[in-house]
């Protein structure tokens, strides 16, 4: 990927970690938002996947932050606030949408058996979703707004509205709302007059942003889960007169989105939109980025 362009070129196999074969790879929006310059990004993308160690077979997902592992942050086992970190396919090393790629040992958590590569290959994405969990515990006895009916809104309601909170899902696409209410998330046509103590901004835009600050009630919880490439103007004095919480969330933990995918409780099949084999990549990013498509995956041959 480089100058807002997608190529595919072969390139050699890769050494040193874990050497790993690439099974079914998921195209995110931040993918997309690297294709059209965030972060300066040249290179291989490519951070959610299912892939096969070479060495023992095994089908595994992978944290995508490559940390140093002796800063203050990694020993307090926040390893994806280290400041040398590396991220897979986003920041200084290459991505999972290749024939061969690496990762460390300790990135890996083996995917079980009866859960196929189509579900696992959301991981990293329930996880970020259910990251809001881990630091909101309280959310899921409240009632919570999802601003956002995209892959990671979907998900998020999903996993919000499973562990006991009351979710209202706010979006523009018709097919994607109706996925969420098959999940029994509830899908109002309009805000409701009231507000709500937890709002969850995943629409990735500054107007987005702005619709959610506006929903929360006083000294209600804004968590922002989705960046924008291009800066936000925003007036900042309804936050502070409203004494409004502002909560930054990314990456979540593997493990326990992995047990929920097992548990067959997320409707994840209707979210993907498309396949594609590895090497049609161009095509693949394409369908991607049209209007209302959810998750576009990339096969790698023989998986």
């Amino acid at each position: 990927m480089e100058n807002g362009a997608v190529t595919v070129r072969p390139c050699p196999k890769p050494r040193g970690k874990v050497l790993l074969r690439l099974r079914v790879g998921g195209i995110c929006n931040t993918d997309l938002e690297l294709l059209r310059g965030y972060y300066g990004f040249r290179g291989r993308p490519g951070h959610e996947f299912v892939a096969q160690r070479v060495d023992t077979g095994q089908r595994v997902a992978g944290e995508i932050n490559l940390s140093c592992g002796r800063c203050c942050w990694c020993r307090k086992g926040l390893g994806r606030h280290c400041p040398r970190r590396t991220v897979l396919g986003i920041v200084k090393h290459p991505g999972a949408f290749a024939g061969y790629f690496t990762l460390p040992e300790e990135n890996l958590y083996a995917i079980p058996p009866e859960v196929p590569d189509e579900h696992a290959v959301f991981t990293e994405p329930v996880a970020a979703a259910c990251e809001i969990l881990e630091q909101l515990p309280e959310i899921a006895q409240s009632e919570a707004a999802v601003l956002g009916d995209g892959k990671l809104g979907l998900l998020i309601a999903q996993v919000l509205s499973l562990h006991g909170a009351r979710v209202d899902l706010f979006g523009r696409h018709a097919e994607k709302l109706a996925i969420a209410r098959k999940a029994g998330v509830r899908t109002p046509e309009k805000p409701p007059c009231r507000r709500y103590p937890y709002v969850v901004d995943a629409t990735g835009s500054a107007e987005g942003f702005a619709a959610a600050a506006a929903m929360a009630q006083p000294r209600g919880t804004l968590v922002m889960k989705s960046t924008v490439h291009a800066p936000i103007l925003f007036d900042t004095a309804p936050l502070i007169v409203n004494e409004i919480t502002l909560v930054g969330s990314r990456c979540g933990r593997f493990a326990p989105a992995l047990e929920l995918i097992r548990g067959k409780q997320l409707f994840l099949d209707p979210m993907i939109s498309a396949e594609y084999r590895l090497e049609q990549a161009p095509e693949a990013f394409q369908h991607a980025a049209r209007r209302g498509a959810l998750k576009v995956l990339l096969r790698a041959a023989g998986a």
